[in-house]
């Protein structure tokens, strides 16, 4: 004699791509490859420091000429696919919900006078304070893609 359990209740199937203290080079014209993720130093009044493996890129505030951030959502597809697949119907419960990917996209001019830029996925807990310490250390005020955007964090 078989038995199935169903279960009444969505288990989370989400899967973010950058978590915790992390955060992502999403792209730019800079040498790190495309998706690198490492940490972001902002203890030094004079830089940021970009540690991703072994190396690192140094940002100095001074470099920057303009800071965007913006959002992008999207549907958790993914999770409520595994989340059908695993629990039938009360899996779909994951299409319901949105991931919100933040980015900082700053344009720098390096040390040989040329246009520079880098996108960074910013980790949900991280992009108020990474925000306003760009802000404060660059003297730059920060462009937001969209007033949704702008909402989404306060400003």
């Amino acid at each position: 004699m078989q038995r199935s359990i169903a279960l009444s209740f969505p288990i989370p199937l989400v899967i973010a791509a950058v978590r915790g203290d992390k955060v992502m080079y999403s792209g730019g014209t800079l040498t790190i490859p495309e998706k690198t993720e490492g940490t972001l130093n902002l203890d030094d009044e004079g830089m940021a420091v970009f540690t991703y493996g072994s190396a690192k890129f140094e940002l100095p505030y001074q470099q920057v000429t303009i800071l965007e951030y913006g959002q992008k959502a999207g549907r958790r597809v993914g999770a409520t696919v595994a989340g059908f697949a695993a629990f039938g119907v009360p899996g779909l419960i994951a299409l319901f919900s949105k991931k919100r990917k933040h980015f900082l996209s700053i344009a720098l001019t390096d040390s040989n006078g040329k246009n520079q830029a880098m996108v960074l996925e910013l980790s949900k807990g991280h992009v108020r304070t990474v925000l306003k310490t760009f802000e404060a250390r660059t003297g730059k005020k920060i462009e937001y893609e969209s007033e949704e955007a702008k909402k989404n964090i306060g400003q």
